[in-house]
């Protein structure tokens, strides 16, 4: 069971006694819980498929619990995609005045104060721009850093999962945003690609962006901002960068994992004299 922003529906009876009534869990099954701004979104995982009777259950449990959506997918075959079982009104998400429709199971940071936390963070890390300064976005999700950053120059947002560019597409109509559907890992972007970038902001999954750091090293874009959630992962990645000439400007810890060690961090790169020097003193 994974749960963002939404620890009460985690703990809930009446939840897991639906959950529990299933025909389709024969022998486990996976739940995510988002908390998007027009409430919890619900993605359930089961080996076997959903029967009749399933269908009907989780309708009627979404109609009494307020429940936007709820979807489902096969754990043996996620490539299938999912299925929305249920959906009582809109669902959406909101970056300010900005409203998307995410996916099931759509990448949120674990809470609210964090995810804006860590967007202030990326903001600050930013030079000085104007507001035509393309911003190349790498494993940009549905938006999360996207819209807020559009605030600042013009993004250019990559993300391999075809739904969340998707969503991100959609909602992004009259803002400073142009999206493109891209397997970073399988076709990084290569160095003459990022040529107009005024800087390059990154939030890789877990594993980091091993593939993708030498051609961002090559690129000679001054300044790159580097969001992770994995210490490991971020000191292979910026030695490459380091290796370049590149030396950090800044860094930002946020604590959004609780119980754990885990922390988020921004890193902020760069090669300008001038901004390093601001540092110095």
């Amino acid at each position: 069971m994974s749960c963002h922003r939404a620890k009460p529906a985690c703990s809930s009876r009446p939840l897991r006694e639906v959950l529990g009534s299933l025909g389709a869990v024969t022998g486990g099954g996976d739940l995510q819980i988002n908390l998007y701004s027009s409430g919890p979104d619900l993605l359930i995982a089961t080996d076997a498929a959903l029967v009749p009777t399933d269908r009907v259950k989780l309708a009627s449990f979404a109609r009494t619990h307020k429940i936007p959506r709820i979807s489902w997918r096969s754990r043996r075959r996620p490539s299938d995609g999912y299925e929305i079982v249920a959906q009582q009104g809109p669902v959406f998400h909101a970056f300010g005045a900005v409203r998307l429709t995410p996916p099931p199971g759509g990448f949120l940071q674990a809470t609210n104060q964090s995810e804006s936390a860590i967007a202030d963070a990326v903001l600050n890390a930013l030079p000085t721009l104007n507001r035509r300064d393309p911003i190349i976005e790498l494993f940009a999700g549905f938006g999360t850093l996207t819209v807020p950053l559009a605030q600042k120059g013009r993004v250019l947002a990559y993300e391999g999962h075809s739904e969340a560019i998707a969503a991100l597409k959609s909602g992004a109509i009259g803002q400073r945003i142009e999206t493109t559907h891209r397997d970073l890992t399988r076709q990084p972007l290569i160095a003459k690609e990022f040529a107009k970038a005024r800087v390059i902001v990154l939030d890789p999954p877990h594993a980091g962006a091993l593939s993708q750091m030498d051609h961002i090293a090559r690129s000679g874009v001054e300044d790159i901002i580097y969001v992770s959630c994995n210490p490991q992962a971020l000191q292979k990645d910026s030695a490459l960068l380091q290796k370049a000439g590149y030396e950090v400007l800044s860094v930002a810890v946020i604590d959004q994992f609780l119980w754990s060690t885990e922390v988020e961090a921004v890193v902020s790169f760069t090669k300008s004299k001038k901004r390093l020097s601001r540092r110095q003193t």
